[in-house]
């Protein structure tokens, strides 16, 4: 009774200061406003400052909701990952889905191949989702050959590096323009989804993070072995499409969104592990959408220098923060 009380506890704890750093995230920024007032602007109340609701609105708000999905949405799909290929330091980027969205933008921005009907940024999201689609049809394909998830981690791994090799021949062929933007969409970022996007990215991560929470018995059975879930009626193979066709529409539209954002998937789970001392998903998948969201909007406020304009990449922050937990995972398990 006690530990399912101190459970609780935490998950009141993580949703508290989930809403104080959200508040907190679109309060900080070159130009700071106060919480007081960002409370007031949320509640459409009017301000003595109409640039402080403009940037609430239309620039800050946007941002910190991007956030929030990004972290829950990767830190699921990394929990499912881990689970479905017994692999500690797996995530939904191992099976090459980031790599196919930037095969795809490397096509347009680099190569120069045109989106009828798509300009500008639009045109990123559409080059994205058609190279995440592209790795994700293949590496089902390969779920239907292959009996062991083992081979099918290779398999993605080596596409992956495959999708790599080919960008940076791409590389050496661009410019210095084009090489640089799409540098600079491969350091991920959360500001680029406005309320336009949103309509677009919002619904999709959402469905897939709760598909993501009810899976957990499905989960919680492949944990015990491949005889035991199969002696419980598990079709095993097609789980595992299921889990790789919900997680690669969920990291390949937040890629194609966001760009890409790594070592989430993979230090959240881990974090949420060591926090709650359990293995069980019902616990550990709401328990990874908070701590997900919370830790995005940490590494955004750490992005944004105090009173200048200059941000840094948020894959430089989130790495900053994933390396020293995969390090500690490697040395925990000797």
């Amino acid at each position: 009774m006690n530990i399912i009380f101190s459970k609780q506890l935490l998950f009141l704890g993580l949703s508290i200061l989930l809403l104080i750093f959200f508040v907190a995230n679109i309060s900080y920024g070159s130009v700071s406003i106060p919480f007081a007032e960002v409370f007031t602007i949320l509640l459409g109340n009017g301000t003595g400052k109409t640039s402080w609701e403009v940037i609430v609105w239309q620039f800050r708000l946007p941002k910190a909701m991007t956030a929030v999905l990004v972290g829950a949405g990767l830190s699921v799909s990394g929990l499912q990952m881990q689970t479905l290929f017994r692999n500690p330091l797996a995530d939904a980027y191992t099976l090459g889905i980031s790599a196919g969205a930037s095969l795809g933008v490397a096509l347009l921005i680099l190569v120069g191949v045109s989106f009828a009907h798509f300009t500008g940024q639009w045109a990123i999201v559409m080059a994205a989702v058609l190279g995440s689609w592209a790795v994700m049809m293949f590496i089902l394909l390969m779920a239907n050959q292959v009996q062991s998830v083992v081979n099918l981690l290779i398999i993605g791994m080596m596409l992956g590096y495959g999708v790599g090799a080919i960008i940076i021949i791409l590389q050496s062929w661009s410019g210095k323009e084009e090489l640089q933007r799409y540098i600079n969409w491969s350091y991920g970022t959360l500001g680029a989804v406005d309320w336009t996007k949103m309509q677009v990215f919002f619904p999709i991560v959402l469905v897939g993070i709760f598909i993501s929470i009810f899976l957990h018995k499905v989960l919680n059975i492949s944990l015990l072995g491949e005889n035991y879930a199969q002696s419980m009626g598990l079709n095993l193979r097609r789980t595992r499409i299921h889990i790789i066709l919900i997680n690669s529409v969920l990291v390949g539209t937040i890629t194609a969104f966001c760009g890409i954002i790594g070592f989430v998937g993979v230090a959240v789970p881990h974090i949420c592990r060591l926090f709650f001392h359990t293995a069980d998903h019902k616990i550990l998948m709401p328990a990874c959408v908070l701590v997900g969201a919370l830790l995005l909007l940490i590494c955004d406020m750490l992005c944004q220098l105090p009173h200048s304009p200059q941000i840094l990449p948020i894959n430089a922050i989130t790495a900053l923060v994933g390396v020293p937990v995969v390090v500690w995972v490697i040395v925990r398990r000797k």
